[in-house]
């Protein structure tokens, strides 16, 4: 009788663990929603600024990137509803979050200093942006945010080295191999796990 009971005991033990790595796989999974949200919005507003410069006399084209502060918002809100939502907080996810926290007052700062030559950043950014999509691809233990994160460093030069003609067409590059096609993988993967 003991016997079953300490082996009953093992079993639910055994469930335990497995229902909390099933549910960190299941929160940080949904972090495709971020990839996908910060590559579109990225995406359009380097291009944008890329052809408002290279085919109209807009004096300002950098002013697309207002855009990004309504979509610091949006990510902000949704994360913060899809965290209360969490019924467990596991250190694998507090490091994923925590990542990407400081990432963002990185690069707020990295703008504050930079401000008066803004020509100059996506370089300093896309460094800096790989390095968070590293970490977020060893914690998920997801290959394509790895590389994602390497095309970042490879595209950073391309942009610091490429010239007018290339290297403003460096960050929507970056954009495509290092959040939106990790994403939609991530994504997808996400909906056949929870088939």
């Amino acid at each position: 009788m003991e016997n079953e009971e300490k082996q009953m005991t093992g079993e639910e033990s055994l469930k335990i663990i497995t229902e909390m790595i099933n549910k960190t796989k299941t929160n940080i999974r949904q972090s495709s929603f971020h990839l996908l949200f910060w590559g579109w919005l990225i995406f359009f507003c380097s291009l944008s600024e890329y052809l408002l410069f290279k085919f109209t006399d807009f004096a300002s084209p950098w002013y697309v990137w207002y855009f990004t502060i309504p979509g610091v918002i949006v990510s902000l809100v949704y994360g913060f509803v899809k965290g209360r939502k969490e019924t467990a907080w596991t250190y694998a996810t507090m490091l994923y979050v925590w990542t990407w926290i400081g990432f963002m007052f990185a690069a707020l700062v990295l703008f504050i200093i930079e401000w008066k030559s803004m020509e100059s950043i996506a370089p300093l950014i896309l460094t800096l942006a790989a390095l968070p999509t590293l970490l977020s691809g060893c914690i998920l233990k997801f290959r394509p945010l790895i590389i994602g994160a390497a095309s970042f460093w490879i595209l950073a030069l391309v942009a610091h080295f490429g010239g007018p003609g290339i290297a403003p067409l460096a960050v929507p590059a970056a954009m495509l191999t290092g959040y939106l096609i990790p994403g939609y993988m991530l994504k997808r993967k996400n909906s056949h796990d929870a088939v």
